[in-house]
């Protein structure tokens, strides 16, 4: 199905849409383009790192996370995303002691107090089990659930709501020289595998949500070609995510169409711009940083 929106044909979701993503105890309900709910959902990012590509040691302070977390809730959050890894190109990994001792006390105090689901950022199955102990609702898995042999276990018996991504590599190698025939129609066979992978696993399809993993494994053509092509991801009948916030290939685009250098883009206006024209196709969920800024922009734009 196509629409017509601002001169530009939107790509649809097929029936049936998914409805809501069921989670651990609580359960978040779409949007969908036939109801008044029509905005994406939005994630907040709450890094409890030194070293994140965007925002890395800013809140990496237990208290300042936790601050940080629920001025993300005041500003129009619907989940919040905590992470104790940073996975920005060339990162190092870091031991899952230490990354439970940045998160835990982010994890169980926002769980108690934020009134939205909390979502643990990791690919260790010790860190998204003693996150779920805490409160988590989620674990977004950066690897899709494959880094670690015990994930899918802690997944399953959890009950949480899960986020699969795809990435080519490691965040070590992912940016090296990223190369794909048809970075779409590829990206989407891998998350269909991992779809059919997890069903037949016993993972109950709405609690699945995908993520094509812009800038893990991708140059910034192949970025900008999944965003444009979004809505294609939809036909996997499970909420789809998108992660774009802040990433080097909207300050080049700008860079481009502005005649400017990049360094001067403002990257949480061009951040709210793809959310505009993921909504437009019908996209269920964006993680981002500038939580206040995108959702009022998609809540006008899905309004008009």
């Amino acid at each position: 199905m196509e629409i017509v929106r601002g001169g530009r044909v939107a790509c649809m979701p097929p029936d049936p849409f998914p409805t809501h993503w069921s989670l651990r105890t609580q359960r978040l309900e779409l949007p969908h383009p036939g109801s008044r709910h029509r905005r994406p959902l939005v994630m907040g990012i709450v890094n409890v790192t030194p070293d994140s590509f965007s925002d890395g040691g800013r809140h990496s302070d237990i208290e300042a996370a936790i601050a940080h977390g629920m001025n993300l809730v005041e500003a129009g959050a619907d989940i919040l995303d905590v992470g104790g890894e940073s996975t920005r190109p060339f990162s190092t990994p870091v031991m899952a002691d230490e990354e439970l001792r940045r998160v835990s006390e982010v994890v169980r105090q926002l769980s108690a107090k934020a009134g939205v689901p909390v979502s643990i950022d990791t690919s260790k199955a010790s860190v998204a089990r003693q996150a779920i102990d805490l409160g988590a609702e989620i674990i977004n898995d950066v690897t899709g659930l494959v880094g670690d042999p015990d994930m899918l276990r802690v997944a399953l018996e959890s009950q949480a709501g899960i986020c699969a991504m795809h990435m080519q590599g490691t965040p070590q190698t992912m940016q090296t020289a990223p190369r794909y025939t048809d970075a779409v129609s590829e990206i989407l066979a891998f998350l269909k595998n991992r779809r059919d992978a997890l069903l037949a696993a016993g993972m109950p399809l709405e609690k699945i949500c995908l993520d094509p993993g812009i800038g893990f494994g991708k140059t910034h053509a192949h970025n900008v070609e999944l965003l444009a092509h979004a809505g294609r991801f939809l036909s996997l009948g499970v909420p789809i995510l998108i992660g774009h916030s802040r990433k080097g290939f909207i300050g080049e685009r700008l860079a481009t169409r502005l005649g400017r250098p990049a360094s001067e883009m403002d990257l949480d206006g061009g951040t709210a711009g793809v959310a505009c024209a993921l909504a437009a196709q019908g996209i269920q969920v964006v993680r981002v940083h500038a939580v206040r800024l995108v959702r009022s922009a998609i809540e006008l734009f899905c309004a008009s």
